[in-house]
């Protein structure tokens, strides 16, 4: 056996005694040390997949198991909890009169001090208001089709039902309740009756409650299909998407988010392939997408695509919790990007100019490239591929810093998942083709209106209103 093995620089035996080890015995050493440091790295890497969390990966909050995240602490401002002093406290607002239902006068009949009887009225009272709900209050109206006979001919002649109330026996805002109860507030079909009987309303069965949740799907088909169309014009697009159960299987669909300043449109795809990401998106050529750095997303033209920081934040994190080479790389990107961050925020809440802001950027760009430059030649062979890859895509970085009105964080579409993920943990995802229908339509008009400031469940009685009676459909997004 030949004598060319080579002692490796961490293995702690002198130089002098593996001159003098036998050669059977270095290939035996060699082979336990590659065998060691195969199971170090796995030890670590399991570690590493142990400790994950939201705050260091891209994993969502509501994964995140009891006392594994670790919270940052802050500094105390030394003040006791609760209002400070000169904290101006809000109370509730009256309503004008006009929209008080019943007025109680309480006025003193006679003086407290000498017995006399009063008279006259004060004409600035003191108002103190009580709100109360009543119970709901069905209304149901019974639509009679006469048949006459004919004095002259003899012949039978019936009446006609209008088109809107022979297709249902339950009225537009009833069914738009429906559709809302559960696709907002995540109610399953059995619930949707208790809650309804409770409340005083309506009796329906569970199986009135699923056709009605098709018919909510079928009236929201158009305005969500415009509202998609209307989205992709939009000079900024915010994209992001989940797992999402469909027929019982784990994650075998995906849930997609575009979230823009107009609306925000979801789709449920077998796919989380760029394919799908840039059907979303649209072909446009001039407007701008923000995302994580999912490589389905890497299709997107650099020049018009941000990366979201809050993600790089999350990784920097993840590479503080190596190796002491990584550590000393992530604590400093951590720095940066809070700072950037944190400058950032000061910006959009506007103490502090845009201008003023693009100043400190190229001190910025320097320090976080110089820090990924050392991650690159980092001993931690993960660390060391992100950081290389974040430097051949570093133009995406700051598009946000070239180009106004982009924010540099995906928050958007995140929190507006949120709400999806919560719904797919409780029901289990969706069981056919039309359940995920429902959930993409009833998403996407909630969030829009809730962008809007505008109520649900009007639009959705419109919707349901027009469809029933074949007009067009009410616009979910105005050009």
């Amino acid at each position: 056996m030949s004598d060319d093995l080579q002692l490796p620089p961490d293995l702690p035996i002198p130089p002098e005694d593996w001159t003098q080890t036998p050669v059977s015995v270095k290939a035996v050493l060699l082979l336990l040390y590659e065998e060691v440091q195969t199971l170090k790295q796995e030890v670590a890497d399991l570690k590493e997949q142990l400790n994950l969390n939201s705050g260091n990966s891209s994993k969502p909050p509501s994964s995140d198991k009891p006392g594994k995240k670790e919270k940052r602490r802050k500094l105390g401002s030394g003040k006791k909890r609760g209002g400070q002093p000169g904290h101006k406290g809000r109370t509730r607002k009256l309503l004008p009169a006009e929209q008080v239902d019943e007025f109680v006068i309480h006025k003193p009949v006679c003086c407290q001090v000498c017995g006399a009887l009063l008279l006259g009225d004060d004409p600035h009272p003191h108002r103190h208001q009580v709100t109360e709900i009543r119970r709901i209050e069905t209304r149901v109206t019974e639509h009679q089709v006469h048949t006459v006979e004919c004095l002259h001919c003899g012949a039978d002649n019936r009446g006609q039902l209008p088109n809107e109330v022979a297709s249902s026996q339950f009225g537009e805002t009833l069914v738009g309740l429906i559709g809302l109860l559960m696709g907002v507030y995540r109610l399953s079909k059995r619930q949707v009756p208790q809650i309804l009987g409770d409340l005083g309303g309506p009796t329906i069965s569970v199986g009135s409650v699923v056709n009605q949740q098709k018919v909510v799907s079928a009236a929201l088909a158009e305005p969500v299909r415009a509202a998609g169309e209307i989205v992709q014009e939009q000079p900024v697009r915010y994209i992001d998407e989940t797992g999402w159960k469909q027929h019982h299987q784990e994650c075998s669909s995906y849930l997609w988010t575009v979230v823009t300043n107009a609306g925000t449109v979801f789709r449920i795809a077998a796919s989380r392939s760029g394919q799908i990401a840039r059907d979303l998106l649209g072909a446009s050529e001039s407007n701008y997408a923000v995302s994580d750095r999912y490589s389905a997303y890497n299709s997107l033209p650099k020049e018009r695509h941000q990366t979201c920081w809050a993600h790089l934040l999350r990784h920097w994190q993840r590479i503080a919790g190596r190796d002491r080479d990584s550590r000393r790389v992530g604590l400093n990107l951590v720095i940066y990007t809070e700072y950037l961050l944190y400058r950032w925020g000061r910006v959009r809440d506007g103490t502090m100019a845009r201008e003023e802001f693009l100043v400190e950027v190229p001190a910025l760009q320097e320090k976080i490239r110089h820090w990924l430059e050392v991650g690159a030649c980092c001993s931690h062979p993960k660390t060391a591929k992100t950081c290389r890859q974040l430097l051949r895509q570093e133009s995406i970085l700051w598009t946000f810093t070239q180009h106004e009105g982009i924010e540099p964080t995906n928050n958007a579409a995140e929190r507006a998942l949120r709400h999806a993920v919560i719904w797919r943990k409780l029901c289990h995802g969706t069981q056919s083709e039309a359940g995920s229908r429902f959930v993409e339509r009833i998403l996407t008009v909630v969030e829009t209106r809730r962008q809007q400031g505008q109520n649900p469940l009007d639009f959705i009685r419109d919707a349901i209103a027009a469809h029933r009676r074949g007009m067009p459909a009410p616009s979910l997004i105005s050009n």
